[in-house]
């Protein structure tokens, strides 16, 4: 993908990098529940509004962090299929699923940071490109005119 844009390269790299972090974090935060959980049972009862609060701030940064890392897989991955689009390394269609997948993906990212949830619906087109790349790369390959065209052109 370097030769068709090394920006747009770097920032799929980069955003797979960042989107990497944010799920750390997200897991880490569901950790949190356990350590709370373990401090909760040997204080007692006494002090339960601030372990609920604190479990509940541990629970919407384990989402806010998970939305986070959705945006970034969505947007370097539109870069990602914008690339193969462009290259014409795959059939288009598949890279137009890849787009459509990841602007959906997109979107259900914005929805869950304003605390709209709209259940896993969005993520299905992403899922089918998913699916579909992967196979169409183990059985047919990249097309390897696009890759000799392009090595014409330069």
């Amino acid at each position: 993908m370097k030769k068709q844009d090394e920006a747009l390269a770097l920032g799929y790299f980069g955003s797979r990098i960042i989107e990497s972090v944010l799920l750390i974090v997200s897991i880490v935060a569901l950790q949190l529940l356990v350590l709370l959980s373990e401090k909760y049972i040997a204080t007692g009862a006494a002090d339960s509004n601030e372990f609920q609060t604190m479990a509940a701030l541990a629970v919407k940064g384990h989402f806010a962090a998970f939305d986070m890392g959705m945006l970034a897989l969505s947007v370097g991955s539109l870069m990602f299929c914008y690339l193969l689009y462009r290259s014409k390394l795959i059939p288009r269609i598949i890279s137009i699923i890849g787009l459509i997948g990841y602007a959906a993906l997109f979107a259900s990212g914005c929805f869950g940071i304003i605390g709209h949830d709209v259940g896993m619906v969005l993520y299905i087109p992403g899922a089918i490109f998913e699916i579909i790349f992967p196979i169409w790369l183990i059985v047919k390959g990249f097309n390897l005119s696009a890759i000799d065209a392009q090595a014409i052109k330069k």
